[in-house]
């Protein structure tokens, strides 16, 4: 296994200068060097070739002893030098002051193909940053984290991305429900794949502590590295980077909004600076259509990050990353003018989402209030978002009588709809029948075009937890049978018709289904 090896991130920043594993405050350093810990029996349990490939890794070397050591963190590729990241963040809308990499160590950075990826390990031990917790992972987070990167990368959302899972070999006490019985674990290791894993608490750390010199360093980097479209590091292309960043975010999160995903622990430390999807903990994806519903216990009072705020948290947690960078940029007004384009562009770019996700594709002045009375009306039962949304598109624009049948598989409890409810929706079917009149499009080409927005396959916590609960047994084959059908999330893939399905009543409530803790 020969890797084309950079290191352009460990030569280009400064490296903390203390070389100890303990843990403690880390100061005019960007990261700090620390070794994976070896365990007892590792396992390589699963692979992504896509992403093995990505590195330049082939088939017959992810099967050799070499890699299983090396994902797992036993044995350290030659010449390079593992490291944790320092950051702060602001958790739930609070400084938290220095976080950092706490259970994650970046291996090196490999270059192929003109794409430079950054190797990481998540659950290989403790590091500077692991404050008073043990730097390890468990199975149940591994899995959801192994399979919704793959899963939002071929969804088209932009993603950090997953190249193995493993087994450590090692049992990991955690305390599940936060309520004071915690149990051992089986301990897992997932190799995460990124461009970078810089996030605005990188950056906010610096701000923080006033050190303006170690601020521009890793701004600098960062522009030279990930945005060298911008041109060379000056005063203006500060703001440039900034407005990237916040377009970015913005795309994300649209795409968040589209597919039903609710991320869950939105605090800037788990933001990228590239505008990926970036640690998979308590996150959970929609099942009734709700805009008020987080799966994060941590959050169940206050609902800071529930679906329908994320957009909002977005440009809350943008306000920070523009507070970090004003130390280098010394002027407010066009910071604020790219916050204000924001909110701007997100009530643009929502609005042609959802009119994507209805089939309409010309502007209307009645589309803001047909997608609101939509909106309305999948809150006045329990109804599955994913497939309301994809069986839309069989709506027949010529023949509106099959308006309720079309969707009646996604309601929750169809016995109980009341005929007032059945009312509502018939008026919202008459006004989109009106509409779609407008529309050029086949019912052909419209079912066609809607599918490619509107996934028929997500990852639902009940199917991660199905996954997780056969890797408890050591049978692993639902992992890989989740990891395939979401290949194709929006291919009908008639054989797996079985998990295009609501949430079964017995996850309603269940661990693991419902809500996550942060640990999750």
């Amino acid at each position: 296994m020969k890797l084309n090896i950079k290191n352009t991130f460990t030569s280009e920043n400064p490296a903390d200068s203390n070389l100890e594993n303990s843990r403690r405050q880390v100061t005019e350093a960007v990261f700090s060097y620390a070794n994976p810990k070896k365990t007892n029996a590792p396992k390589v349990l699963h692979i992504s070739p896509e992403m093995a490939s990505e590195l330049n890794i082939s088939e017959e070397e992810t099967k050799s002893e070499f890699f299983k050591n090396i994902v797992t963190g036993n044995e350290i590729y030659p010449n390079t030098k593992p490291f944790a990241m320092c950051y702060g963040g602001h958790q739930f809308g609070n400084w938290a002051g220095q976080l950092g990499d706490g259970r994650a160590i970046n291996l090196f950075e490999v270059q192929h193909q003109n794409k430079n990826w950054k190797v990481q390990l998540k659950g290989a031990g403790e590091t500077p940053y692991s404050r008073t917790a043990d730097g390890l992972a468990v199975l149940r987070s591994s899995v959801r984290e192994y399979l919704c990167a793959e899963a939002m990368f071929h969804l088209g959302v932009a993603t950090t991305r997953s190249l193995s899972l493993s087994l450590s070999g090692d049992d990991v006490l955690r305390d599940v429900l936060y309520d004071g019985n915690p149990a051992y674990e089986k301990g897992a290791i997932v190799s995460r794949i990124s461009p970078s894993f810089l996030r605005f608490g990188n950056y906010e750390i610096f701000a923080a502590r006033k050190d303006v010199k170690n601020l521009k360093v890793l701004v600098d980097y960062t522009i030279k590295h990930h945005f060298s479209h911008l041109g060379k590091p000056s005063k203006e292309n500060y703001i440039n980077f900034f407005k990237e960043v916040s377009e970015r975010t913005l795309n994300m999160i649209i795409d968040w909004q589209r597919v039903g995903f609710v991320h869950g622990v939105m605090n800037t430390d788990n933001m990228s600076i590239l505008g990926l999807t970036i640690d998979y903990g308590p996150y959970g994806w929609l099942e009734g259509f709700d805009f008020g519903w987080t799966p994060n216990t941590t959050d169940r009072q206050h609902k800071r990050y529930r679906y329908g705020n994320q957009p909002n948290i977005g440009l809350w947690n943008l306000y920070q990353l523009a507070n970090a960078l004003y130390p280098i940029i010394e002027e407010v007004e066009p910071l604020n003018a790219i916050l204000e384009q924001y909110k701007i562009d997100f009530e643009h770019r929502s609005l042609r989402m959802m009119q994507s996700k209805l089939g309409l594709y010309t502007n209307h002045k009645d589309d803001l209030k047909l997608i609101q009375n939509l909106e309305d009306n999948l809150q006045l039962v329990e109804t599955d978002m994913t497939i309301f949304f994809r069986n839309l598109a069989n709506f027949d624009k010529v023949d509106k009588s099959n308006s309720l049948n079309i969707i009646e598989n996604a309601f929750y409890n169809l016995d109980d709809i009341s005929d007032e409810v059945k009312i509502q929706w018939n008026l919202w079917f008459d006004t989109y029948f009106q509409r779609l009149q407008m529309e050029f499009h086949t019912n052909e080409d419209r079912k066609e075009k809607m599918n490619a927005v509107n996934p028929k396959y997500v990852l639902r916590n009940y199917m991660s937890q199905l996954a997780i609960d056969e890797a408890d047994k050591g049978n692993y084959d639902l992992i890989d049978e989740l990891f395939q059908l979401l290949k194709k999330p929006y291919s009908e893939q008639p054989k797996n018709q079985k998990w295009f399905a609501k949430r079964p009543e017995w996850a309603r409530n269940k661990v693991g289904c419902s809500m996550l803790s942060c640990s999750s």
